[in-house]
């Protein structure tokens, strides 16, 4: 495997946090985003000369654009971009407010998109490049009370996509990483949750939540083997477009993939009856 120049944003705990150990043992040099400046410290100190920690927060659009250059011209050019930072949203749609949405757009698809255009005109010169997405197995399923996190992971979803098509003849890469329930701070402090309010959803969404709660720190997917699975990627001369890790997103993708099949199958003759005669 030879040493690549790393990007990760949100650096300092759960999945970027993991992804940063895992390179870095492994000979890359990362440059890890972080809140404040005591986390650029620490990260620094990882493994100096080789871990670099930079202040940033994704919804800063004026900011990132600068520090990709900085990155660029000090560094050394960005091999792999990982767009990590993100948080999730648990809510009813009726319950949850537009600010709230507005918010956890702002920063799992618009911090990303930013870096992803700070990026790409750097990548594209060198004509190579891999940008990976992490969005979740919710970016390609849903599940109740997470409307907000799955609308804003369906989008990156989206634009990974399309942007994959796009930047493809540059001999740059896009993936999209689906993780299932690993055990990270997601569903713990990171989660953001709107306020319960409407008793006739009581019934249906309370064991759902407390569910869910009990499920944190319990998840069976460890965030180590998940870095594991992306210097793998990294290292693949022909990254796939989408990348499930764990069983449960195995599981619960292909249920959903079966189902829609299912109602396309069903609904086939109303689909073929909307032509010009």
């Amino acid at each position: 495997m030879s040493q690549k120049t790393l990007f990760i944003t949100g650096v300092s705990s759960g999945f970027g946090r993991a992804f940063a150990q895992e390179a870095l043992s492994a000979g890359h040099r990362v440059v890890g985003t972080v809140r404040n400046e005591a986390a650029r410290l620490e990260f620094d100190n990882l493994k100096p000369g080789s871990s670099f920690g930079k202040i940033l927060d994704v919804t800063s659009d004026d900011l990132v654009p600068p520090l990709v250059a900085l990155v660029e011209a000090e560094i050394g050019p960005i091999d792999v971009l990982i767009n990590n930072a993100g948080y999730g949203h648990e809510g009813l749609v009726e319950e949850s407010t537009l600010a709230e949405l507005r918010q956890q757009f702002e920063v799992n698809v618009f911090g990303a998109v930013s870096v992803i255009k700070a990026v790409l005109p750097f990548m594209r010169q060198r004509r190579r490049g891999h940008i990976i997405n992490i969005t979740s197995m919710g970016g390609l399923i849903a599940f109740p009370g997470l409307a907000w996190y799955h609308g804003s992971k369906f989008a990156l979803e989206g634009i990974s996509s399309a942007l994959g098509k796009e930047v493809k003849h540059f001999g740059i890469f896009v993936t999209a990483v689906e993780p299932g329930s690993f055990r990270t701070d997601w569903a713990g402090r990171s989660m953001a949750r709107a306020s319960r309010s409407i008793a006739d959803y009581d019934a249906f969404i309370q064991p759902l939540l407390a569910a869910r709660a009990r499920r944190n720190g319990n998840q069976a997917g460890d965030p180590a083997k998940a870095a594991k699975a992306i210097l793998e990627l990294i290292d693949s001369p022909n990254p796939p477009t989408h990348l499930l890790l764990g069983p449960d997103a195995l599981k619960f993708v292909r249920e959903g993939l079966t189902t829609l099949e299912q109602e396309i199958t069903e609904w086939e003759p109303v689909s073929r009856s909307t032509d010009f005669s």
